[in-house]
């Protein structure tokens, strides 16, 4: 009789534990789906917020990365005398004051993004020094001059980073 009682106990319950275990998994599913939901919610309203400033420093990087361009700069920055190392100082650190410029920009662009535009930067500033250390070169004029020739041979360091700022934004869309 004990073991009666006990199947009939057991096709009592087992129609009950497994109504237990579905409401159980289904209950869970819709509060994972419920968190995925608020989740992609809150990170859509911080991208419309953040959108514009990410776009606004991919601008900026943009921007550092013309003004630095052996050919613009050499044309915006002249020489104060006629010495070639004087210049090179004027080149480099006026390089290096607009990367100043742009430091915060690092927070809104890809950690990728910002290795490239640095070694962009590193790039135009050893051409200057490479263009300046032959004894041919004596002067200011002569620098600017064997940067624009070396241009002619390559395109400048800041295009390739140029190309990958531009992949990066168009990937934002």
């Amino acid at each position: 009789m004990d073991l009666d009682r006990i199947i009939d106990l057991l096709f009592n319950i087992t129609p009950a534990a497994l109504v237990g275990a579905m409401a159980y998994y289904f209950f869970k599913q819709h509060v994972n789906n419920e968190n995925k939901r608020r989740h992609f919610l809150m990170h859509k309203d911080l991208q419309k917020e953040s959108l514009p400033l990410r776009l606004q420093a991919y601008e900026r990087m943009t921007l550092f990365l013309e003004r630095i361009s052996p050919s613009k700069l050499l044309t915006r920055v002249h020489p104060t005398s006629t010495s070639k190392t004087d210049y090179e100082s004027l080149l480099i650190a006026t390089i290096e004051q607009e990367l100043e410029h742009n430091l915060t920009q690092q927070i809104y662009v890809s950690d990728q993004c910002w290795s490239i535009t640095i070694a962009a930067k590193n790039a135009t500033i050893q051409l200057i020094r490479k263009a300046a250390l032959p004894d041919t070169t004596e002067n200011a004029s002569k620098l600017r001059e064997v940067v624009l020739t070396e241009l002619m041979d390559k395109p400048a360091p800041s295009n390739a980073a140029l190309a990958y700022i531009k992949q990066e934004v168009s990937d934002l869309w």
